[in-house]
């Protein structure tokens, strides 16, 4: 096995690399070459930051075509982590409307809070599952809290492709899957218990 986690500069790849190998992998790469995405299992995209300034860069450094073959062409699992899976969407709305990887159909907006809630939305929430067979799920308790930091939120153009919704500013997508792309709102290498589980259900796919 190969972990390929993306880097572009805007993720919290450290952590995340720590994360993969404390489930027991040995060989997790902090890339954005080529040649490591050629023989790669398994492959991250985290993000922390702006969807624009985001894009821009995985753009300038010639990385959007690569995760499109590699997700697409390729069928290997393709996990986004909080920026990274509204990076999956076709178009962004942070500041201006943004073509995204359009990996999944669907867009990012901005969260819009009930009276009281604060935005960004900061912290442990709990996450309700829609599709509790799905594997991504295997041994994690519905509404277990997992730790989130965002202000946008992705809504999938298809309701199947939603494995979970987050009950804050209403309600909103905090997992999403289309074959093996896969999304993830909250943050699971800072999850504990049921974010560790997480990432080894998908290391299993």
């Amino acid at each position: 096995m190969k972990v390929l986690i993306i880097d572009y500069g805007m993720g919290n790849v450290g952590s995340v690399k720590r994360a993969i190998e404390e489930c027991g992998v040995d060989n997790v790469i902090v890339s954005h070459h080529d040649y490591d995405f050629e023989d790669c299992t398994h492959a991250i995209l985290p993000g922390v930051g702006a969807f624009p300034d985001a894009m821009a860069t995985l753009n300038e450094r010639g990385i959007t075509d690569r995760i499109k073959k590699l997700a697409i062409d390729d069928k290997i699992p393709l996990l986004g982590i909080c920026l990274g899976m509204q990076l999956l969407a076709s178009k962004g709305t942070e500041v201006s409307f943004q073509d995204g990887l359009d990996l999944i159909p669907g867009i990012v907006q901005a969260l819009e809070p009930a009276i009281g809630e604060r935005i960004p939305h900061v912290g442990w929430n709990e996450v309700q599952f829609t599709n509790r067979s799905d594997e991504m799920l295997n041994e994690i308790r519905d509404q277990s809290d997992f730790y989130f930091v965002h202000s946008y939120h992705f809504i999938p153009k298809n309701e199947e492709n939603i494995l979970a919704y987050t009950p804050y500013a209403g309600k909103f997508v905090s997992m999403i899957r289309c074959g093996n792309i896969i999304g993830a709102q909250f943050h699971p290498e800072k999850s504990s218990t049921a974010g560790f589980q997480l990432l080894k259900n998908f290391l299993n796919i």
